[in-house]
Formats: structure tokens, sequence, C-alpha cells
């Protein structure tokens, strides 16, 4: 029965939905499912003792500031940090080019609010991540998905999809969430050409940079897109919006994230956020840098490689022992998932039905692809359970897909 709400929401609203992660986070909130479904980092790395005597630090030290309003760009120190890092790579930033966000999604829907209108063409590759569709779909985009493979967007199908005049172009180049693969340089320098011909932005999303178990890193794509236009001052002033996170190096709880861009979209940015939050938990920031500098980060993020390079194995190891034949799978050089693709025909929505009734779930994969399509998909993440528990979650998800494929046949 309708109420009287439903003639009061915004015509934006009939394009929101709820995301099927959170959905199905909140059903394997039982004790007794072993959940593959949410992008979690392990708890078993959190700086629980750096954060402790950061606090207390911070409150003795800065009690009155960090606890106080604060600039919308974020706390400069912490900013002048991560231009530091971003130096390393050689790209030229400063605070100016830095605003920090209340995570990544805050930030993809600071994006969405400064440059979409409604009917707006935007490129993703497909599959993408969920979480940029959601905070997207409210502003009215449309979508054109460009088809990836296991070195991420197939770059040479691109230029059509520019050719029909999209607002930017949205690529997750590492360890992708949904599938882990990884864009290759040779695809990276491509796209930065062809974005620059056709006067598209691109909006590079990175929360797993730094996570790289194996293999040898790649430049970022603001920093190809630097080279790529030469020198230009101290502020990077190219065709790249650049986000990250400290979520998955320090602790999701914290809120804390980070957009690059040139001063003049920073500054538009900085308008977007006062009228959202005014600025991003001062208390947070103080702590977030106090924990970070000094050389603390680079010696922690060795420490998430190894667990998760350790759990990665583990799933891949008891894949290939436990999965049926006609089941394939990524098997990522970083990040925090896997990527399961499923003979045709199947549907990974009624996989995961039966897999719950023997205690374990995934995501399906048709959630990341923008248009439709990828119900043979699934996405499976490592990085939160233990070894242990990784071996029973897909041997109970082995004898679920062969039951399933046995019935088939």
């Amino acid at each position: 029965m309708q109420t009287p709400w439903e003639y009061r929401y915004a015509h934006r609203t009939q394009k929101m939905g709820s995301s099927v992660i959170r959905e199905l986070l909140k059903l394997t909130e039982q004790p007794d499912i072993i959940s593959f479904a949410g992008g979690l980092p392990a708890p078993e790395v959190f700086p629980v003792k750096e954060f402790r005597q950061a606090c207390n630090y911070v409150l003795e030290h800065f009690g009155p500031q960090a606890l106080q309003y604060s600039t919308t760009e974020g706390y400069r120190p912490l900013r002048e940090m991560i231009a530091r890092h971003t130096a390393r790579y050689s790209v030229a930033v400063t605070a100016d080019n830095i605003m920090i966000t209340s995570g990544s999604q805050q930030a993809l829907d600071f994006i969405g609010r400064l440059f979409i209108n409604r009917g707006d063409y935007i490129v993703v590759e497909s599959p993408t991540y969920l979480g940029a569709l959601q905070a997207w779909n409210a502003y009215g985009a449309q979508y054109i998905p460009v088809r990836s493979d296991e070195n991420g967007m197939i770059v040479d199908e691109l230029e059509a999809a520019l050719r029909i005049g999209p607002k930017f172009i949205y690529v997750l180049p590492n360890f992708q969430n949904p599938s882990g693969s990884t864009l290759t340089l040779e695809r990276r320098k491509k796209l930065v050409e062809l974005a620059d011909k056709y006067g598209v932005p691109i909006v590079e999303d990175d929360p797993y940079g730094q996570l790289r178990y194996e293999g040898d890193h790649i430049p970022s794509v603001v920093m190809l897109d630097s080279e790529y236009r030469g020198p230009n001052g101290s502020h990077y002033s190219g065709n790249v919006i650049y986000l990250s996170t400290f979520s998955k190096l320090l602790a999701p709880g914290l809120r804390l994230a980070w957009v690059i861009a040139p001063p003049e979209v920073i500054r538009k940015l900085v308008m977007t956020k006062q009228a959202a939050d005014l600025h991003t938990s001062s208390f947070n920031q103080y702590v977030a840098y106090e924990v970070a500098k000094g050389g603390f980060l680079d010696e922690h993020v060795k420490v998430i490689r190894a667990t998760y390079k350790e759990r990665r194995d583990v799933m891949i190891e008891m894949m290939e022992e436990m999965f049926p034949d006609g089941v394939r799978w990524t098997k990522p050089q970083g990040g925090m998932f896997l990527w399961g693709i499923l003979p045709e025909g199947m549907d990974s929505a009624e996989v995961l039905k039966r897999a719950i009734e023997k205690k374990v779930a995934f995501v399906p994969g048709e959630a990341f692809h923008p248009n439709g399509g990828g119900k043979n998909t699934m996405r499976i993440n490592f990085s939160y359970s233990s070894p242990d528990t990784i071996r029973e979650g897909i041997t109970r998800l082995g004898m679920t897909l062969r039951e399933l494929i046995s019935e088939k046949v």
C-alpha cells in the first residue's frame, strides 16, 4: 500500500537502490555463515596499539584543535604528507591539489554531484565497482560499458565509446573491485592518450594500489598523464582525478580518503563538501596523521601484503582442489578479490541461494555490470577470513557448485 511519503520523494530517488553487498552483509552477520561477500580488510592487521597511542597523543597535545571545526580541505599536515608520498611517483602535487573526504564513497558522490547532469554518459569497465554505480545513479547517469579481461579494460574498444561524448572515464586500474584484474602499462598509456585526444577526463579510483603481493609496480594513470603532458609547475593540472583511501591501509572505520585533482577542481569539490558536511572529522585526521607519519605506514603495509597474499594463495589452492571442471577464476597480483566465472547458462544468484543453505556466501556478479549481463560471475573476497575459514568456506562452495552442475547434466 502506498503511503503519502511516496509522493514526496525527489525524482532522482527513482534511480536509487540498496546495495546488493550491504544487504548481503546483513544476512552474513549470522555467526555460522562464512562470508566471502564483503570487501572487508582483516581486523587482525588493524594497528590498534598505534591508534591508542595516537589518540592519547592528539588529545594531550592538540585536544582543542582536534575537537574543533576545521577547514573543508582537510588537516594540512595530513594533506602535505599525502603530497610527499605522491611525489615519490613523479607527480608534482602540493596540499592545494588534495582534499580529504569521509571515505572514497563520499568522493564518488561529490564527483557525481559536481559533473553529472541527468542523462550524461559515463564510460566504465564491465564489470565495475558497484559503489560508483550506486553513487551516480541518483544523478541520472547512463553508462557505456567497455569490456575487460585479465589485463583490465580492453582499451582497443574504448575509442568507440569516447565518440559518444561521455562526461568522464571511470577506471580502477589496480586489482580491480570486483574482478581483481590489473590494467597493463601499455593499456594505461593508451587510455591517457585517447582521453586527451577526445578531451574526456579520467577518474582513477585506486584503493588497492599499495596492496601488491607479486609482480612489478605499474605507474598510476595520474602519473602517466603527468608525464604525457610534461612539466607543469608545482601543481598537477592534468586530465585525471585520482582517489585513494586509508580504509585499506589503516582501518575503514576512520572513513578517511583523499582526492588529488587540479586546484580548480579541488576548489569546486570544496564547495560541494561544504554543502554536505562542512569537513571530515578533525579528530580522525589528526589521529591518522600521527599513526601514519614517520614511516610507519610503509612498514605496516608489508604486514598487510603478507597476510593477504597467504589468504589469496590458500583460496586459489582450495579452488583448484574443490571447484569442478568448467569453473574459472582470476589470479590477482594484489588487492582483496577473486572473480569466479561459472559455465555459460549458470546463474550465480541461484548458486548463492544454495550456498547459503551450506552457510557460505559471496556476491553474485550481475550487480557489477551496469547494463546487465554477468549472471554467471561471482565476486569472492579473500582478505577478511582466516586461512582455516577459507579452507572450510571454499570446501562448502565447491560442494555447492558440484551439486548444481551435476543436476544440470
